[in-house]
Order: C-alpha cells, then sequence, then structure tokens
C-alpha cells in the first residue's frame, strides 16, 4: 500500500472531525488520494480539479494550513463540549478519537504533490504528462495542531475562548430563509468612533456587560431621533466585546414568527447572543408585533439564557397611532392606547437617543473633528457644521459625522 493509499484510508476513517469532508478543499483533496489507483483520465481530472479548486480559494501555497483551519473551526461533539467548559464530562474514546482525527488531517495534508505522483498506479505510463501537472505547497499546521501531543489541550482551550463551528468564526450573523448566514463584512464602527450621548450609551454597555457576566440583564429598547447612533451602538458594542463570546443576529421584523426556529439553533451554543432588530415599528398591531410581544413575554418558546433581546425604533412606544385608532367609546380607545404601550413596556431596559441641542451638536463635531486631524479654526468649523445641518434639515450625531467626511471629500 502507497503512503497515498493510506492516507485516503485514514481520511475515510474520520469520526469526530468527519465534518471536514463536507467542506470543498478536504473533499476535492480526498478524491485525489483515491484517484492514485484510477485511470489516467480521472486521475489527471482530479488532479486539475483540486489545483483549480486552491487557486479559487487562494491556498495553492498553504494547504496544511487551510485545512488545519477548516478543522479548527468545525462543529462537533468534542468542539461544542470544550466550547462549552464540559470537556470533563466526555468520555476519553471521543477525546481519544478527535487525538487520531487531528493527527490524520494534519499528516495527510503534509503530503506533497510529488509523492503523489510517485505513487501514481501508471507514473510510468504518463510521466511527460506528470511532469508538467502545477504543484501546490503544504505549508504548516495551524499553531493549535502543529504538535499532536499538545493539540487536544491547544484546540479546547482555543473553542473555550472563542466558541466552534461558524460562531468561531463569524461574529455577525443574519436571520434569512429559516436558518443563520453569517455577515462576511459587519460594520467596523468602535465605542471610540461615537460621540456624544455617553450616558444613554453607557446604560446598553452595562447592560450588556451584565449579560456577559452572567448578572440579571434586560432586553433593550433603542429609540429616538433618526441619525443619533442607536444602531451603531449596537453594532460598536458588538465590536468591543466579541472577544469576550459575544455574537449578534439580526432578524428582520417580518420574521419574528420564526423566533422558535432561531432559538433552537442558539439554545445550546456556549455563546452569549444579542438578538437584534433595527428600525422596528408597526402600522398596525399586525403577526409580527404580535410575534414580538410573545418572544419578549409570556410565549411558549421562552428565550434562553445566553440571549437577550436589542430593538432599535424611532418610536417609543413603537406602534405608530393614527386618528383612526382614537375613534370609539372611552373603553375602547383606553384599551388601544394600552394595547400599544404595552409592547415597549415589555422591554426591561428603554434607552432615549434624541436630538442633540446646538451645543450637543456643536461638541460631537469638535469631537469627530479632533479624532480625524481636522486643522480648522473652530468658529470657522462651527459655522459650516451648522449651515451642514441646516441644509439637510437637523442636527444629529450622523449629520456631524457626514459634515467631517465632507470636509476630506471637499478637500481632495
Amino acid at each position: 500500500m502507497t503512503k497515498t493509499e493510506e492516507y485516503a484510508l485514514k481520511m475515510n476513517s474520520l469520526s469526530i472531525y468527519k465534518g471536514i469532508l463536507n467542506r470543498s478543499v478536504p473533499r476535492e483533496f480526498l478524491h485525489l488520494l483515491e484517484s492514485s489507483h484510477s485511470k489516467p483520465a480521472e486521475f489527471l481530472s482530479a488532479w486539475g480539479n483540486f489545483f483549480a479548486l486552491l487557486c479559487e480559494k487562494g491556498c495553492q501555497d498553504k494547504l496544511c494550513t487551510y485545512i488545519t483551519k477548516a478543522a479548527l473551526y468545525d462543529e462537533n461533539s468534542f468542539s461544542k463540549a470544550a466550547a462549552g467548559g464540559k470537556l470533563g464530562d466526555l468520555p476519553e474514546s471521543i477525546i481519544s478519537a478527535a487525538r487520531r482525527d487531528i493527527s490524520i488531517i494534519v499528516e495527510a495534508s503534509l503530503i506533497s504533490p510529488q509523492q503523489i505522483i510517485s505513487d501514481y498506479k501508471y507514473e510510468d505510463e504518463i510521466k511527460p504528462i506528470l511532469d508538467t501537472l502545477p504543484l501546490w505547497q503544504t505549508g504548516q499546521p495551524l499553531s493549535q495542531m502543529a504538535d499532536i501531543n499538545s493539540a487536544v489541550a491547544s484546540s479546547a482551550e482555543f473553542y473555550l475562548q472563542n466558541g466552534c463551528g461558524m460562531f468561531a468564526r463569524y461574529k455577525a450573523f443574519i436571520w434569512r430563509d429559516g436558518s443563520i448566514h453569517p455577515v462576511l463584512h459587519p460594520d467596523s464602527v468602535t465605542l471610540d468612533d461615537l460621540k456624544g450621548y455617553s450616558y444613554a450609551r453607557n446604560l446598553v454597555i452595562n447592560n450588556t456587560r451584565a449579560f456577559l457576566n452572567g448578572q440579571s440583564a434586560n432586553n433593550c429598547l433603542l429609540y429616538g431621533d433618526k441619525g443619533t447612533g442607536k444602531s451603531s451602538t449596537v453594532k460598536a458594542i458588538l465590536n468591543e466585546y466579541c472577544t469576550q463570546g459575544l455574537r449578534i443576529v439580526e432578524m428582520p421584523k417580518e420574521r419574528l414568527c420564526d423566533f422558535p426556529l432561531l432559538i433552537d439553533k442558539i439554545a445550546m451554543v456556549p455563546m452569549k447572543f444579542i438578538l437584534y432588530i433595527d428600525d422596528l415599528s408597526f402600522q398596525t398591531q399586525d403577526d409580527s408585533y404580535a410575534s414580538l410581544k410573545a418572544v419578549l413575554e409570556g410565549g411558549l418558546a421562552a428565550r434562553p439564557e445566553n440571549t437577550l433581546i436589542y430593538a432599535t425604533s424611532n418610536r417609543r412606544h413603537i406602534v405608530k397611532e393614527n386618528f383612526s385608532d382614537r375613534e370609539g367609546g372611552e373603553l375602547h380607545r383606553n384599551d388601544q392606547i394600552q394595547e400599544s404601550l404595552s409592547l415597549a413596556d415589555r422591554f426591561g431596559l428603554s434607552v432615549n437617543f434624541s436630538s442633540p441641542s446646538k451645543q450637543d451638536y456643536l461638541d460631537i463635531v469638535a469631537a469627530i473633528a479632533q479624532q480625524r486631524g481636522v486643522d480648522m479654526d473652530q468658529s470657522e468649523l462651527f459655522k459650516k457644521a451648522e449651515s451642514w445641518a441646516l441644509d439637510r434639515g437637523g442636527r444629529s450625531a450622523r449629520c456631524a459625522r457626514q459634515f467631517i467626511d465632507s470636509l476630506f471629500v471637499n478637500k481632495s
């Protein structure tokens, strides 16, 4: 048995980390190893397909690095237990199987392309063609898996700090088509980028910290005028605390009825989740309205301890009230009003982000200008900032940031 055939069999015998064979590069690599005794046409086709995939993924010079990274981010019984701090609850058979799998993955992905060619059954028959095949470089395994003697402990430490599966690879997600999808390029705004509203923002930050520390925390409604930094606050909090196990899943308002499905997917994940609903409002008390009420309190699908709901809205009471809602007798009007108020009241924490006063607006402008290194006389800066806000219908933190941005655009 050749070395190539041996590792083809070993790769097929993976157990704990067998999930990596569902990923394109490990799967095509195994197919190439298995084709080492196939007819030339099949072998050459497997080689060409594999190398093309490596180039597409940008790993033609680091195959072992890429495959061990796929293994590190695999979600399996070992990684989930380690992420939840419950590695000690696993039987030794699972830990031994994980150690064996890691050893196979590392050793197989370090096989050189030259070795595969020399092991090919029909090498002598098509040697002129084999000599022209493009070659890849194996690179090195990730540090967590480089030493097989410490690979299990190192990987377990990684899972404990970063979670497992896609929740270790990504920090922001969106609920779509009944599944959780990662956001590949989330907003990079930081808390240092946000100026003003320190009192309101600290309320949300402190609530989030309590949540991460396992203390009592509330679902949070960030409400107020447009452009005041409500959504940016939530995104900046994610970027600040993602290294402490915080993740965010944005849920479209119209899919709130899927809440039980989402909960089923994250309830047992050893991370902390903010379920984020942006720009929340209802024209009437529709199905989504009823779904959110059930989510916040009183529904059969209980919100798990690893989950909070953060919503932003331009309205304190979320439901847009029309004059028609006030028609009818006094009892009817009171019922309508109380029903509209009840949804907002189910958020344990409501934080107001109102339009800034003139002085607050100018303070925000000055802070952003200093951070961005704007060299302009302050009186001229404030005069232009006020003119900018007037042209755009009012003062806001967003308006201040856009004004400073415009200075760099005009300068260039």
